[in-house]
């Protein structure tokens, strides 16, 4: 088997673990990793439905069994610049809503993705914190589309989204990537490191709103 391709994402990273290396040479698996995973993170970006954390610390365990020294800092890079710009585009597109007579699906559909109540508490502390909620944003699960709505409500610039946003992205693929290096530092084979790491992303997106749900149901 053949796991010394660098950082492919979670459904190469499968493929790979049953694939010979003759069959799928390593040089091929260079060439589709990284920009795979770019691919991936710049589209979850501006679609919230893939699972971008569990890609970036699908990539991490893979890089941690590699012996090359600078896979880990490229899966960094990659997942940073791609939340970024992601992040950016998705921002511009939803100040281009604002201003528009006929509105913009961009804009309704970051609409729909953050409830009335979050999105106040977004505004709230917006109001009271600025950009370092941005940081916080991206590390909470669900909890960058509502803050972003609350900048753009805010009318803020583009730049002034950017400067924020630059940090939270760093922060985002860093704890992800963190999530990663354990999980491939507790398994001999990368493929069971893969799966522990998307199993504690998933877990770490699901309980958040599961907590939220039975709060409500008792404060009903």
């Amino acid at each position: 088997m053949s796991w010394s391709a660098p950082l492919a994402p979670a459904f190469l990273l499968a493929a790979s673990a049953v694939t010979p290396a003759s069959v799928v040479p390593e040089s091929t698996q260079q060439a589709i990793g990284y920009p795979t995973l770019f691919v991936l993170v710049l589209a979850g970006a501006l679609v919230p439905v893939i699972p971008t954390g569990a890609l970036v610390s699908s990539a991490a365990v893979v890089a941690v069994h590699r012996t090359a020294p600078l896979s880990l800092m490229m899966v960094f890079v990659t997942a940073s610049l791609a939340a970024f710009l992601g992040d950016a585009a998705l921002y511009w597109l939803g100040r281009r809503g604002l201003t528009s007579k006929n509105g913009s699906r961009w804009l309704e559909a970051i609409r729909s993705r953050a409830p009335e109540d979050r999105l106040e508490q977004a505004q709230e502390k917006l109001s009271a914190h600025g950009v370092a909620v941005l940081v916080l944003s991206r590390l909470v699960p669900a909890g960058r589309i509502p803050v972003m709505l609350a900048c753009l409500l805010a009318e803020w610039p583009l730049r002034r989204f950017s400067r924020g946003n630059l940090p939270a992205c760093l922060a985002w693929a860093a704890t992800y990537q963190l999530i990663g290096i354990l999980g491939g530092s507790l398994f001999a084979e990368p493929w069971q490191g893969v799966v522990a790491a998307i199993a504690l992303t998933l877990l770490l997106s699901v309980v958040p709103a599961v907590w939220r749900r039975v709060r409500q149901r008792r404060s009903g």
